[in-house]
């Protein structure tokens, strides 16, 4: 890592969210407690942070989500019972998601004011340091994961950090767009954000997708709470105007996505990590072929 830099040891996860794309299962459970085959969607994310070295996990949770912050903490009486009977091999697959001592804080967001706003209310405990910002309902299967890909980008050139990746064909004016300087490779600087272009304005393909790095600096253009698209706060609009002291470079990531905030997200999801299983996936393939026989 370059001489003065800040590793990146803190992340800020906004899952606040109302889950309006996955009712009615959002109604009463958290979006990102939903299952992708055997564990939660937080499961998968927080292992991805954890592997890219981030110490300090920062939920930003909101009313009647408290079921979050349960889940990574003991249950002690399940957990003696899977140790009475011997199922010791269950009990180790529960006890690997649990927060270490000190690993995990939730806060409050009080109101849906958007994720810049969800970020903001961080501050305080990310302090004055680099941070990364990670979409709790966009599960990144990578080796490495993407997180950690993001850090080691993050090592090489500093600044600010943009997770990108292909949009699909003819649909990149339906998301937030990087515009990048020439040249070739997959860590190219930015120079633009571009919110929804129209259609055939592109500058590019790559849409932001779930994991950012970014600078302290971006807490004082979010306390100006300014709203954008859909009348929130956007943390892009924050970005961009960031940008214009600071450098941000777009890490295009080998890895897939599924955007499990989505139904068919969340199905696609499943069926991947399934078949990826050493345990289920040959049964998977089975059961996954037959339907489609039917």
């Amino acid at each position: 890592m370059a001489g003065g830099m800040s590793a990146i040891k803190k992340a800020v996860l906004p899952v606040a969210g109302l889950g309006t794309r996955v009712l009615p299962a959002t109604k009463t459970i958290p979006k990102n407690l939903l299952n992708v085959v055997d564990r939660p969607i937080l499961s998968y994310v927080v292992a991805e942070a954890r592997a890219a070295g981030i110490e300090h996990l920062i939920f930003i949770v909101g009313r009647g989500q408290t079921a979050i912050e349960d889940y990574f903490d003991h249950h002690l009486e399940l957990e003696e019972a899977l140790r009475s009977r011997g199922k010791h091999d269950v009990l180790a697959d529960v006890a690997a998601d649990l927060a270490k001592p000190g690993e995990m804080s939730f806060v409050r967001q009080m109101r849906p004011l958007g994720i810049g706003h969800a970020v903001w209310c961080a501050r305080h405990l990310v302090g004055d340091e680099p941070f990364a910002v990670i979409y709790p309902d966009m599960v990144m299967d990578a080796e490495p994961g993407a997180m950690a890909q993001a850090v080691r980008a993050y090592e090489q050139v500093g600044g600010n950090i943009v997770v990108v990746e292909p949009a699909p064909p003819g649909q990149a004016h339906k998301y937030g767009i990087v515009s990048l300087d020439a040249g070739e490779g997959r860590l190219r600087k930015m120079n633009e954000m571009v919110e929804k272009p129209a259609p055939g304005t592109e500058p590019s393909d790559l849409f932001i997708s779930g994991r950012i790095i970014l600078q302290p600096q971006i807490f004082a253009l979010l306390a100006e709470h300014k709203t954008g698209s859909g009348g929130e706060i956007q943390l892009t609009d924050a970005m961009a105007r960031l940008m214009r002291a600071q450098t941000f470079h777009a890490l295009e990531y080998e890895g897939t996505t599924y955007d499990c905030g989505d139904k068919i997200g969340l199905l696609r999801a499943n069926v991947a990590f399934a078949l990826k299983r050493p345990d289920l996936g040959a049964e998977a393939r089975v059961a996954i072929e037959a339907l489609l026989r039917r």
